[in-house]
């Protein structure tokens, strides 16, 4: 693994050996999953199957990464994702760290905004980082994993359904050969050719508008925030945005209009005056990489058919507004592969799967629903829109309520999977307890708090892992002798860990009582009860926490059959088992 940070990312090729299909034409086993696309979102889903022990065939029909910055954004929660994936410490030591950003009209600023005005986060609210960086990352994470198996200059070009698996034709330069899979993942971009084979399409809004992305290198006294354009006299009518990239590069978005000419627009005569204009005569810049888009916000009906599963750009796309793309699809990636890794385990029951689309699906909506008001607002297609577009900007300078009517690309934030299937709600988890309060309800995606670990710094979200957790707010000592028992029996390698957090540090019978759940649970400290704060938890508070670190139940005080139903409630099981003992019977089964 070359780790070097010095190294060329759009310039590596990776060579296309035969693979045992070809070397055996009789040899065709079935894979457990096949991912197609070796883009962030199918590197990370492969990762984070093999993190859970399923082997994984990754095929892409390049032999490189990707070419210019492309998606740049990388919201908390992705980064989130990335550590517990093993490489969000590159990202962050690499990425350009951000949370403010200003709002212009014209040449004059209308306000500010910090996405993280608190303190005790772990990751800043974003990080801008060429997508080329990204992808060298995670592949470099999925060398070291031997369950993956990457295959380059491997087209898929045919796919056929069967009962049991699913069997892919891939092209490659020496031939074709049948690929076999239980499960496909479908993260084969925008263009998906997986789904046009299988005659699905995405249905929503194509933009009749342009944009010119220019990367630009150059040492400039900008900070790293970012910052947006209405009507700006260097570029008048039009939007603008600016953001700072690692390496003394610079993305800048020009709106063009419809009517602009892609290819003329991407010659340096036509880039370099835009960018001198927003820089000034002074600034030495060179270009980087220059690209003019369109966008739609479209999406397909639904993201499973059958054992063929769809992420990312394949199952929905947005505007670059907010950047929701890249992050929605790292989240798709997270969302199913503790999914496929218990069904293909035997945890669970294939229709789990059923609940990552319409988990994703739900998300995908929010996406596009604000994607699209963020490009309405950002470029108004009628006289009514501009006039309101226009009147919200000019009072915002002034008037805080203006302030939040404007849209300049609403920022990615995660889910909250309020109506999913596998959460247990408050009413049936602790219908006569006292009331949670906060946004720590079942489907919401966990907050980080900091904490001690055995006298060191650490983060709550890294306890947490590839696995189910029930978070107690007490102590072990402090919880009932019966209780301990009963949770001890659900606390096994393959089911469930538990996760003490207390507002001291343990004591010795603290460390007993650990001793005796044989290593599958720990201590910590909440440092200034922040973690209970942010969870809303009274002593005895526990919550039920997913493998991609979504809530799942919470009760104000731990009764351990209440947790087994919600746990098998949360693997897709049925949920009429009421003794503890026989739910931990059924998980374990």
């Amino acid at each position: 693994m070359n780790q070097n940070p010095a190294i060329d990312y759009q310039q590596q090729r990776f060579a296309w050996t035969p693979c045992a299909e070809q070397q055996s034409p009789g040899h065709a086993p079935v894979h457990p999953v096949v991912i197609i696309g070796a883009g962030p979102v199918g590197l990370a889903c492969a990762i984070d199957l093999a993190r859970q022990g399923i082997a994984v065939v990754l095929v892409d029909d390049d032999d490189t990464l990707s070419t210019g910055s492309r998606a740049i954004c990388f919201a908390k929660r992705t980064l989130d994702i990335f550590d517990r994936i093993g490489c969000g410490q590159r990202m962050v030591d690499k990425g350009v760290g951000w949370n403010r950003g200003k709002v212009f009209l014209r040449d004059q600023a209308v306000y500010e905004f910090d996405l993280l005005p608190e303190s005790g986060h772990a990751r800043p609210a974003f990080i801008n980082l060429q997508q080329y960086y990204v992808e060298g990352y995670l592949l470099e994470q999925a060398q070291q994993w031997p369950h993956i198996e990457i295959r380059w200059k491997n087209k898929v070009s045919a796919i056929a359904h069967h009962e049991d698996h699913e069997a892919l034709t891939v092209d490659t330069p020496q031939g074709s050969y049948t690929l076999k899979a239980r499960y496909v993942v479908a993260a084969d971009g925008s263009r998906s050719p997986l789904r046009k084979m299988m005659g699905l399409e995405s249905q929503g809004h194509t933009f009749r508008d342009r944009f010119l992305i220019a990367d630009v290198k150059m040492d400039a006294p900008f900070p790293a925030e970012r910052w947006f354009w209405f009507d700006p006299p260097f570029h008048p009518q039009q939007s603008v945005l600016l953001h700072r990239q690692p390496d003394d590069v610079w993305r800048i978005d020009f709106q063009l209009g419809w009517d602009a000419d892609p290819v003329l627009e991407k010659t340096p005569e036509r880039v370099i005056p835009r960018v001198r204009a927003l820089l000034g005569e002074e600034v030495s810049f060179s270009l980087e990489w220059v690209s003019v888009y369109t966008f739609s916000c479209v999406r397909m009906e639904r993201f499973r058919h059958g054992r063929v599963l769809f992420v990312g750009d394949a199952a929905h796309c947005v505007s670059p507004f907010g950047a929701r793309g890249a992050n929605s699809g790292i989240q798709d990636a997270e969302n199913l592969a503790w999914k496929l890794a218990h069904v293909l385990q035997g945890k669970a029951p294939d229709s789990l799967l059923d609940s990552y689309a319409s988990e994703r699906e739900y998300a995908a909506d929010e996406n596009l629903l604000n994607s699209t008001r963020s490009t309405d607002f950002i470029t108004p297609k009628s006289a009514v829109s501009r006039a309101f577009r226009d009147a919200v900007l000019g009072l915002a300078r002034e008037h805080a309520f203006a302030r939040r009517l404007v849209n300049s690309g609403r920022l990615s934030l995660p889910a909250t999977l309020d109506q999913s299937p596998l959460n247990t709600p408050d009413q049936a988890a602790a219908p006569e307890a006292v009331a949670f309060t906060g946004p720590m309800r079942p489907g919401a995606p966990c907050c980080d708090a900091p904490l001690l670990q055995a006298g060191q710094p650490a983060w709550l979200l890294p306890q947490l892992g590839d696995r189910f957790v029930l978070m107690i707010f007490a102590a072990p000592a402090q919880l009932p002798a019966a209780t301990r028992q009963a949770l001890a029996a659900l606390a096994q390698p393959d089911a469930l860990r538990l996760l003490f957090i207390s507002a001291q540090a343990a004591t010795q019978e603290d460390e007993r009582v650990l001793q005796t759940l044989a290593g599958q649970a720990i201590q910590v400290q909440d440092i200034d009860t922040l973690a209970a704060q942010r969870y809303d938890a009274h002593p005895g508070s526990c919550y039920l926490i997913r493998p991609d670190q979504h809530v799942s139940a919470r009760w104000r005080s731990a009764d351990a059959a209440a947790v087994a139903q919600a746990l098998l409630r949360a693997t897709g099981h049925a949920t009429h088992t009421t003794n503890t003992t026989n739910a931990a019977q059924a998980l374990a089964a």
